[in-house]
C-alpha cells in the first residue's frame, strides 16, 4: 500500500512539472543551484565562534563572494593589517569583526556588480598570542585560543624543568599603559584551590615560570 502511494504521489509531482511552462522551469533550475553553492561557500569552518571577534595581523581569512569565483580565496592579513583584493586592491581588515570587512567588502564591490554577497571567515587565528618564558621544556610564543586560562596555555609548554618554582608563577599583563602581575600557584591550582587564579589570558600575556 505505502509502494503504491509513493509511486502516484512520484506520478503526480511529474504531471505538474510537466505542465509548468517551460520559463517557469527554467527559473526553478536556475534558482535551485545557488543554494547548494551557498552552502558550499560557508563550509569552511570558522576557528572562533565569536561574532565580536577582531580581526588581527597575520590571521587567514576566507572571503567568499557569491557567485564570484575569481574574487573569491583565502587571504592572511599582512602585518599592516590590510588584505588585497581584485577590484579592491588594499582593504583594511585589522580592528574590524568579520561581520564588519564583510560589510566593507560589499561596500566597495557595489560600484562594480549588482547585489554583492560577501562573507567572511577567520579560518586560523595568528593575531592573539602569548608568551611563556622560565623553567619550561619548550619557552616561546604560543597562539593564544579563546577562553585559554593560565593552566590551559602551562599545558602546551611541555611540563616543567627540575628548577621550576611552580608556587611563584606569574602572569604579566600589559593594561592602560601599566604592567600588572597575577600571581598563579600552580600546586594549588591544580589541587582545586585558589582556581581563582587561573584566570583567561589576554593577548600579549606572558607567563614566566621562576
Amino acid at each position: 500500500m505505502m509502494r503504491r502511494i509513493q509511486i502516484v504521489l512520484a506520478l503526480a509531482l511529474s504531471v505538474a512539472w510537466m505542465a509548468l511552462p517551460m520559463r517557469a522551469q527554467h527559473v526553478i533550475s536556475r534558482n535551485s543551484a545557488p543554494v547548494s553553492a551557498m552552502v558550499d561557500s560557508t563550509a569552511q569552518k570558522s576557528a572562533t565562534d565569536d561574532p565580536n571577534y577582531i580581526i588581527g595581523a597575520q590571521d587567514v581569512l576566507d572571503v567568499s563572494v557569491w557567485k564570484e569565483p575569481e574574487l573569491s580565496r583565502e587571504i592572511p592579513v599582512r602585518p599592516d593589517g590590510k588584505i588585497s583584493l581584485p577590484l579592491l586592491n588594499d582593504v583594511m581588515a585589522a580592528g574590524l569583526t568579520p561581520e564588519q570587512l564583510a560589510g566593507q567588502l560589499t561596500s566597495g564591490l557595489n560600484k562594480y556588480m549588482t547585489n554583492p554577497q560577501v562573507t567572511v571567515i577567520v579560518t586560523q587565528i595568528n593575531s592573539k598570542r602569548i608568551y611563556i618564558l622560565g623553567e619550561v621544556a619548550r619557552a616561546g610564543s604560543y597562539m593564544l585560543l579563546p577562553e585559554m586560562t593560565v593552566l590551559q596555555a602551562l599545558s602546551n609548554a611541555g611540563g616543567f624543568t627540575p628548577y621550576a618554582n611552580l608556587k611563584n608563577i606569574y602572569v604579566l599583563r600589559q593594561e592602560s599603559g601599566k604592567q600588572t602581575k597575577l600571581f598563579f600557584n600552580y600546586k594549588e591550582v591544580i589541587s582545586g584551590k585558589s582556581t581563582a587564579q587561573n584566570v583567561a589570558l589576554k593577548s600579549g600575556d606572558t607567563i614566566v615560570v621562576p
